[in-house]
């Protein structure tokens, strides 16, 4: 039986940038509901969510990848790969993650309870499904671009008194929003891809770092660009703004623009990837903190 050490490492909890990367859209979409700045009993579900609905998802990537990860040197020592922990454990641990995630959509109050149900099942099959996706599509980023989508989704819809909360500007931010969040993670995804590509190559499997080639910086560059643009029209729709919030957005949106940048010298070094991805939590959590602390209270 494995040690929980190795349940721990299944799920990541040891890497909190992949946890964090998922809250940080999530916490776009709360200060931005017409209702902000939310309580904090709905932050603290919408955490433990998160936290859930992620653990599953790397859960379900390492039962994908079983056979693919001891071939690639990124991931030949993860928990599944090496044997540290076995497949009927890792099932396990994948049923205790969405029980997780449903009870908490069960504690929500009534009127949010039934929307954030069916959202929940909507994103179900995307989340289980994306680790498979490198095996018979071009663009597998997009599909956990569009499972991240729902980490705007679910929040909005749990601030909300039984429907979308509303207005047509609340509306427009609303998908405002979720498009900042598809567009940045498809970026930082791509970004993720590129460490991979020379194992990606000859084991057969697909990525969007692969597919663009060397259009691949570039695209990340537009991606990030056009998300901090979304985010900020989602934030002027719902009267968000300020001389605070606008010194903020630039700083993380600058901040974007230079990691790209980078992508487009030779010979990086593998860990300038990962490293890459760490300073997409800090940027975004830097728009997150421009919405914190321009949202009237």
């Amino acid at each position: 039986m494995a040690r929980p050490a190795d349940w721990l490492a299944l799920l990541r909890w040891h890497k909190p940038s992949g946890r964090l990367i998922l809250l940080i859209p999530a916490g776009w979409a709360l200060w931005l509901h017409p209702s902000a700045p939310p309580s904090a009993p709905l932050v603290g579900w919408i955490v433990l969510g998160g936290l859930a609905v992620s653990g599953a998802g790397c859960v379900a990537n390492d039962l994908w990848d079983r056979h693919i990860d001891p071939q690639v040197d990124r991931t030949r020592h993860r928990p599944l790969a090496s044997g540290r922990v076995g497949v009927g454990e890792a099932m396990a641990l994948l049923v205790v993650c969405l029980l997780l995630a449903l009870l908490v959509v069960l504690a929500l109050p009534a009127p949010q309870r039934g929307l954030c149900l069916a959202l929940a099942v909507a994103a179900l099959p995307p989340v289980l499904l994306y680790p498979s996706a490198k095996r018979w599509f071009a663009w597998p980023q997009l599909v956990l671009a569009l499972c991240w989508g729902f980490a705007v989704l679910i929040p909005w819809a749990a601030a909300s008194r039984g429907s979308w909360g509303g207005s047509p500007s609340a509306l427009t931010a609303l998908g405002l929003t979720w498009l900042a969040t598809v567009l940045w993670t498809f970026g930082f995804d791509t970004v993720y891809a590129m460490a991979d590509r020379d194992d990606d190559r000859r084991l057969g499997v697909r990525s969007s770092a692969l597919s663009l080639g060397r259009r691949a910086a570039s695209m990340v560059c537009w991606c990030y660009g056009l998300a901090a643009i979304s985010l900020a029209a989602a934030a002027g729709v719902q009267g968000i703004g300020g001389p605070g919030f606008w010194l903020l957005w630039l700083l993380a949106s600058v901040g974007m623009q230079r990691e790209a940048a980078l992508l487009r010298q030779a010979d990086l070094p593998q860990g300038f990837y990962g490293r890459h991805f760490s300073h997409q939590v800090w940027l975004g959590g830097l728009l997150l903190l421009a919405l914190v602390v321009s949202v009237p209270r």
